[in-house]
């Protein structure tokens, strides 16, 4: 039985619930996630 989980839908997630937690993190967060986003996209990596 193999379990493989995407790091896309746990980011998301883990981002989800501290913005639920801490409202003021949303810019933060987003931007974050987005640099890595574009990073991951002009390096080709597949996440």
């Amino acid at each position: 039985m193999n379990i493989h989980l995407a790091l896309t839908p746990l980011i998301s997630l883990i981002a989800g619930i501290l913005i639920l937690l801490v409202p003021r993190l949303l810019n933060y967060i987003v931007a974050i996630y987005l640099i890595i986003i574009g990073l991951v996209g002009l390096g080709g990596l597949h996440i």
